[in-house]
């Protein structure tokens, strides 16, 4: 398995050289111009000479591949460069705002986990009875339903009128805000950051709970249904034990690919849900840069997202022996 993990580890670095290489090319062939965006010359005239000292300032005067080897050649060393908007060095940025986006995104898998697995499992077992039916009904609507829509019923109804109504203490949520208390990174420390992180991980999570459910649902029923779980119960195995310990851990396999795949999906197309909640993450700050040509920001947090994406996916393939006896990793 040691062999296998590092195997992907080096099939990932020409992954993140692709993905970076091709980001930091396509701002170049994008309509607009950075010099104009950073000196606000789309909006009111600006001296050739601002232009030129400003270009000077940020390397954008020089060749597109001398600004990529030089980009690179700093991206190699941990240097991310500064950012255009506010000369703010890079890391400091990502330090700052991808730990909120990562704790964001973890809870939202914790959520599909928990539920959207526990939903459909139930749902697939019962088949055809009112649970199914109805479960079939909620995670249907719950698809069609757009993320900021659901984050401002939460924050309406979990916020605004509970307040507003003195509903109880425990199902009062905090409306706006970063959670800042936190140990091992992703465990709230505190009741105020508990409260905060609640309702922008639901409404992160809502559709993707109703996809895992509905996946879920879907394999369990193929697998409730083979040879070997038939044998199981011809053995005389309690229906609990041929669920749980025969159905659900092969069951789970294309399950958790998809969660896998949502995790990096979830880093960087939050934007929507920061909104709503003013929660400080990279996506609000990704589509802030793009818009300010900050090719330096945008790279830095995209490159944080294309490594984590690839540190769950193998974190994912290394599950796959654990539900699986039959999978085998040599080394």
């Amino acid at each position: 398995m040691f062999g296998f993990a590092v195997r992907r580890f080096a099939q990932a670095i020409p992954v993140v050289f692709f993905a970076i290489s091709l980001l930091f090319f396509l701002f170049f062939v994008l309509p607009g111009n950075a010099v104009d965006t950073i000196t606000g010359a789309n909006n009111r005239p600006v001296s050739d000479e601002v232009k030129e000292a400003t270009a000077k300032k940020y390397g954008l005067d020089k060749p597109v591949t001398e600004q990529f080897t030089s980009y690179w050649g700093r991206t190699i060393q941990g240097d991310l460069g500064d950012s255009i908007r506010d000369d703010q060095p890079v890391w400091e940025k990502v330090k700052q705002f991808a730990p909120n986006s990562l704790r964001l995104a973890f809870w939202a898998i914790v959520l599909e986990i928990l539920i959207g697995i526990g939903v459909g499992m139930v749902s697939a077992v019962k088949r055809y009875s009112f649970v199914d039916t109805l479960t079939t009904v909620v995670t249907t609507v719950a698809m069609a339903i757009p993320v900021f829509i659901t984050g401002y019923i939460l924050l309406y109804v979990l916020g605004i009128r509970a307040f507003q109504d003195g509903w109880p203490a425990w199902m009062r949520f905090s409306t706006q805000g970063t959670p800042t208390d936190f140990k091992f990174l992703v465990i709230p420390s505190s009741d105020e950051s508990f409260r905060k992180l609640v309702l922008p991980a639901v409404a992160l999570a809502f559709v993707q709970i109703a996809l895992v459910a509905r996946m879920m649902r879907t394999t369990m029923l193929e697998t409730i249904n083979s040879d070997y779980i038939r044998t199981a119960r011809a053995k005389g195995l309690r229906e609990r034990s041929v669920v749980f310990r025969h159905g659900l851990r092969n069951a789970m396999i294309p399950v958790i690919t998809l969660i896998g795949l949502d995790f990096g999906t979830l880093i960087g197309s939050a934007v929507l849900t920061e909104t709503v909640f003013s929660y400080n993450g990279m996506g609000s700050e990704i589509v802030q840069a793009a818009r300010n040509y900050d090719v330096p920001l945008v790279l830095g947090f995209t490159l944080v997202v294309v490594i984590a994406y690839i540190v769950i996916n193998l974190l994912v393939d290394l599950s796959y022996g654990m539900l699986d006896p039959r999978i085998r990793y040599d080394d």
